[in-house]
């Protein structure tokens, strides 16, 4: 069907101040700065211009008249479904949204496949800074961010000069669960960690992995127990540190499989996450192994299942962190001096950690 040639032109600021009889400052207020208007005021504006079809004005050509977006941008180094599978990251991504919808921002995912090394989506997002979500020091999109004349502020890790930072004392919490093991009487550990990499590596974890991992959570996580378990007598280079790219469940109950099979002498699994232990759960369980009678395992995090599961685990305040990181972001106040903020942990003595049975009374079956 053709257009009509009568068809009514689209209505603009302009024809709408003209048939209010205000200012275009009075209607551009009713939509930006409704504080400005009296609510009967801002009420016949907003009326009028749905009957006359005005859609409000252009948040493109705004944000170039104000030089704001309006929206954080979040750094995921991850596919974007990781944001939403994994329980951490989704408890984080709730924090940040709460900070953002205080502030009257958006919040927009920047998603970067770690094994890829197109940086375009940082180039293109248009957003007033970036929270950058626990990333490697290395990784590409972690520098075009700094690139970008906006602030950032890194949640977790890595730890960079003059950028603001929120996180919690990885060494101080991995310490406590050391020697709460130690505690109990264990001697023979294996560990179930996170990657260490960008470069992907699905097994054992040699001392010079470990000692060049780019990912400073696990890397302080992973100095810490070695330090606690040295200081004990134990020699950390026989303990089998097995590492898992994938942070999922399925990847814990294989990493506690492969500890187990290295050294079935191994009376505790720490996993620096409760997704790896939930998998170790799953593992033990597989194999008829009883936790912890026969085993110990403790986690990291202090997800929701993981607490349902009884877990001993480290909890951190993972909400908090994204609303503290979006509060640091959008706080304006201090921009001379880098800011950090430190969270409290607490351990969380489950029911999966107990002294450990003599080698004659363990059994883990096939």
């Amino acid at each position: 069907m053709a257009r009509s040639t009568n068809a009514r032109r689209p209505a603009t600021l302009a024809s709408l101040a003209a048939e209010l009889g205000v200012s275009r400052t009075t209607v551009s207020n009713a939509y930006n700065r409704p504080d400005q208007l009296s609510p009967e005021l801002r009420k016949r504006v907003l009326d009028t211009a749905r009957r006359l079809g005005y859609p409000g004005p252009d948040p493109v050509a705004r944000s170039l008249r104000t030089r704001r977006a309006g929206a954080v941008g979040l750094l995921l180094t991850e596919n974007l479904s990781y944001a939403f599978r994994d329980p951490g990251a989704l408890s984080f991504l709730e924090g940040l949204a709460l900070a953002c919808e205080d502030a009257g921002h958006g919040l927009l995912l920047v998603p970067a496949n770690p094994e890829r090394e197109d940086v375009a989506s940082v180039h293109s997002a248009g957003v007033d800074g970036f929270v950058v979500y626990s990333v490697p020091e290395d990784d590409p999109h972690l520098a075009a961010v700094l690139e970008r004349p906006v602030p950032s502020v890194v949640c977790d890790q890595p730890s960079i000069p003059d950028v603001d930072r929120v996180g919690v004392d990885d060494r101080a919490a991995i310490t406590a669960m050391a020697k709460h093991l130690l505690d109990l009487g264990h001697r023979r550990v294996g560990i179930s960690c996170m990657r260490l990499a960008r470069a992907r590596n699905d097994g054992p974890a040699s001392l010079q992995r470990q000692a060049n991992a780019s990912f400073h959570v696990q890397k302080a996580r992973l100095t810490a127990l070695a330090e606690v378990f040295s200081d004990a007598g134990i020699d950390w280079s026989t303990v089998p540190v097995v590492e898992r790219f994938d942070h999922s469940q399925e990847s814990g109950a294989s990493a506690a499989a492969q500890i187990l099979d290295t050294d079935p002498e191994v009376t505790a699994i720490v996993c620096t996450s409760d997704i790896l232990a939930l998998g170790a759960l799953d593992e033990a369980e597989r194999r008829g192994v009883k936790v912890p009678d026969d085993l110990t395992i403790t986690g990291f995090d202090g997800i929701p299942d993981a607490e349902r599961a009884g877990l001993t685990t480290i909890r951190q305040p993972i909400l908090e962190k994204g609303r503290a990181a979006g509060r640091l972001l959008l706080d304006t106040a201090e921009r001379g001096r880098p800011r950090e903020i430190r969270l409290e942990t607490q351990l969380i003595e489950g029911t999966t950690a107990g002294p450990p049975r003599s080698s004659e009374e363990r059994w883990f079956g096939p």
